[in-house]
């Protein structure tokens, strides 16, 4: 048996997730695409937020793997193992 992939929601999306801090996924071997397409056929309404289209995250939006940032890694195609963890960090402007 694999170890469930975690992900971390911020406050501000958990609305879109019935207010749940973080969900975890039973996924063998995938990629970061995969687990979040998983996650927003779940909670359609978090999708809206995170992608600006069917294969491009929301430049407001960060998606870490284990502390890393998926852009310097593969993108959408990084590959995510079980046990990982995948963090939601919604950019915030300030002046």
């Amino acid at each position: 048996m694999s170890d469930p992939i975690t992900i971390q929601i911020p406050t501000a999306l958990r609305p879109q997730v019935g207010d749940q801090a973080t969900i975890e996924l039973d996924s063998a071997d995938t990629s970061v695409r995969a687990l979040l397409g998983s996650l927003t056929s779940q909670y359609p309404g978090l999708g809206k937020r995170l992608f600006k289209s069917e294969n491009e995250l929301n430049r407001f939006v960060n998606v870490y793997l284990n502390d890393e940032d998926i852009r310097f890694l593969n993108d959408l195609d990084t590959c995510v193992k079980s046990g990982d963890e995948l963090s939601i960090v919604p950019a915030i402007a300030g002046g």
